[in-house]
């Protein structure tokens, strides 16, 4: 597979993310504009649709039941669209984890836009705003917003699982995602995401109906793999805003809440090691100790052993030894 190096610039490592929150005006995110009513619209419908069909679940099981067919198609969207916000959207374009080559590059932007999560580069610019202000005044969704009551924490846990998509404020995109707006290939892809959509939801219903050759195939394939699969999906990326912000274990420094919460390692693709992320936003690795499972970890490191990722940002031990030494000051300090 040959592939064409890049000649554009390589994503910006969110050490970089602690100036762009100094450089704020007031210490307060710069937005840009407001959603339009259309994008609002379908904005809703992605969301609550999913959400509709995963309670109708049971229903549809005890009454027509699901082939393997179904299952393998939904699986193999699942990773494809996972993987790419996991290795794509968020270690590559957000952090810099690693640098990529051309077909590389291209290819996570698309994978990722099949999760329908957005467009690249405003989820990249959403989640280094998210960055800049963890936990703190201008993030985009802490599920500490509302305070530490129990009002207030269920709020917030709704506010940051799901509640902050409708905000109609969007981030602003040349300040916090500037050099993927400099990037001719991610402005094409970002401009094609209704493409994207269209290709993540018909395109399991196709392969459903040639694979068993008729239309009940292409209708379960399209329920499973296209509807129930981008719910669940969603449901597992917006855990990590709420969930691993929450509850789960803070084995490192951070200057935020975030957590590791392991029940979630599989489907998250290595996502909810968080509290090791936050830790050390740049490192392509998340679940960095033992026995904890980062599929995306691995798909970087076949990356890199296939040539097209370079410069990866592996762990370094010592780093970590030193994060948790910080922490467990951090926790005496907290008893005293």
């Amino acid at each position: 597979m040959t592939m064409v190096e890049p000649t554009t610039v390589e994503p910006s490592p969110s050490s970089d993310v602690e100036a762009l929150r100094e450089t704020q005006p007031d210490g307060k995110p710069m937005m840009l504009g407001t959603k339009r009513r259309g994008e609002q619209t379908a904005l809703y419908v992605f969301v609550i649709v999913p959400f509709i069909a995963l309670l109708a679940t049971i229903p549809f099981v005890w009454g027509w039941g699901i082939t393997w067919t179904d299952l393998a198609i939904a699986t193999v969207f699942y990773c494809v669209s996972s993987l790419g916000v996991t290795v794509g959207y968020h270690r590559y374009f957000t952090h810099g984890a690693f640098k990529a080559k051309r077909g590389l590059k291209v290819g996570l932007a698309v994978a990722g836009s099949l999760a329908i999560e957005g467009p690249v580069i405003r989820w990249v610019a959403d989640h280094r705003r998210h960055h800049a202000f963890s936990d703190r005044e201008g993030d985009p969704h802490s599920p500490w917003r509302f305070g530490e009551s129990l009002g207030g924490l269920s709020k917030g846990f709704w506010w940051a699982h799901l509640g902050w998509l409708f905000e109609a404020e969007q981030t602003n995109e040349d300040r916090y995602a500037p050099d993927l707006r400099a990037d001719k290939d991610l402005r094409t892809i970002d401009k094609l995401f209704p493409v994207w959509v269209a290709v993540s939801l018909i395109g399991p219903a196709v392969a459903g109906g040639l694979i068993t050759w008729s239309i009940w195939g292409a209708v379960t394939a399209f329920f499973w793999a296209s509807i129930i699969r981008v719910g669940l999906l969603h449901h597992v990326t917006w855990s990590i805003n709420s969930i691993c912000h929450i509850i789960g274990d803070r084995p490192y420094a951070s200057r935020d809440r975030s957590a590791n919460f392991w029940p979630l390692a599989i489907l998250s693709m290595g996502e909810s090691w968080h509290n090791s992320h936050h830790a050390d936003p740049t490192c392509a690795r998340h679940g960095v100790d033992r026995a904890q499972i980062d599929i995306s970890a691995r798909t970087i490191w076949l990356f890199e052993k296939l040539g097209w990722a370079t410069e990866v940002r592996w762990p370094k031990r010592e780093r970590f030894d030193k994060l948790a030494e910080k922490r467990a000051a951090e926790k005496l300090a907290e008893n005293a």
